[in-house]
């Protein structure tokens, strides 16, 4: 019997601005942005860096940074930039445009351009209640299965204790500099389809979101 795709992949489903995975342990993503840290000054490289170590020495549970690279095509700038430079009635304009498109041309000749993106994974899993993996009778009204889909119960249980980790990561991600937002619904099905589909996200071509999921997450708030 022929396997499904599903099948190989770590994650269960997209739900509530959350990745489920197989193991019933469910992920938040935060987008961060990044800082130029060799431009400031010492002061303020000091004070970066004081602050990351108080954020790292705060957490009691773990965190995965993930940077993604990914080429962009400007195939359709490019074009749309030599339509501008024909359809200039003004002279000098026209030149400008042309000169203009010249040099994106050759800072892409014989490279490619990226967009950098930074999230940070934050993890909960469900025998994560109470030290040891025994979970309280307070907690669940049936011991959890430790295989098969979450019920509503479980994941709503979950999704709380997710989000306050999410803010308090993002806190101290703030007391950096940094500005932080957590992936809703269809940013994260664009997000996983990007990584399985790098050639045809580079090209700009993103799946079509179920409206079932859009009504799940209007948009997610901003932590």
């Amino acid at each position: 019997m022929a396997s499904s795709t599903q099948d190989f992949l770590e994650f269960e489903e997209i739900r509530e601005g959350t990745i489920v995975l197989q193991n019933r342990s469910i992920r938040g993503l935060l987008l961060v942005s990044s800082a130029n840290f060799a431009l400031k000054s010492e002061e303020e490289q000091d004070a970066i860096i004081f602050q990351f170590q108080s954020f790292l020495n705060s957490l009691d549970f773990s965190l995965q940074v993930v940077i993604q690279s990914r080429k962009l095509n400007i195939t359709g700038y490019i074009d749309r930039l030599k339509e501008l430079e024909q359809g200039q009635t003004n002279e000098l304009l026209k030149i400008q445009t042309a000169e203009y498109r010249k040099f994106v041309e050759s800072l892409i000749e014989g490279g490619s351009i990226l967009a950098k993106n930074f999230f940070v994974v934050v993890p909960f899993a469900l025998l994560e209640a109470l030290p040891g993996g025994e979970l309280s009778p307070k907690l669940f009204k049936t011991k959890p299965k430790v295989i098969g889909k979450l019920t509503d119960e479980e994941f709503d249980r979950m999704k709380t204790q997710l989000w306050q980790r999410m803010e308090f990561v993002a806190l101290g991600l703030r007391r950096m500099g940094l500005h932080v937002a957590p992936l809703s619904s269809e940013e994260l099905v664009e997000l996983l389809w990007t990584w399985y589909h790098p050639e045809e996200a580079e090209v700009g071509y993103y799946p079509e979101v179920p409206p079932e999921l859009l009504k799940q997450t209007k948009k997610t708030a901003e932590l």
